[in-house]
């Protein structure tokens, strides 16, 4: 039996113009500029520390910041606190000038 590699479909980003794909790229780095941001005040904010009445061991406290990140990276796709947006449209002025 003769296996056929399956190839993952060629990214959007490929297909758009250079515009286009500079503007994807600078929103992407504020949207992961606000989830990091969001990850620190979630930490702030005491989410994901340990439980003192039957908590968890060890592994609770080391993986609590995975955590964090991935409730930080949801926050900021159903639309975050606005962060992203305003960093996106402060880099897009710096790449225009």
């Amino acid at each position: 039996m003769t296996m056929i590699p399956i190839l993952p479909p060629p990214r959007a980003e490929t297909q758009l113009p250079q515009y286009a794909q500079n503007d994807a790229q600078l929103r992407d780095a504020a949207q992961k500029l606000e989830a990091s941001f969001l990850a620190e005040m979630l930490k702030s904010a005491g989410v994901g520390n340990k439980v003192r009445t039957f908590g968890g061991s060890i592994g609770e406290e080391q993986f609590s910041s995975f955590l964090r990140e991935a409730q930080a990276t949801e926050m900021v796709k159903s639309g975050g606190i606005g962060l992203a947006e305003a960093l996106f449209e402060a880099l897009k002025v710096k790449m225009d000038a």
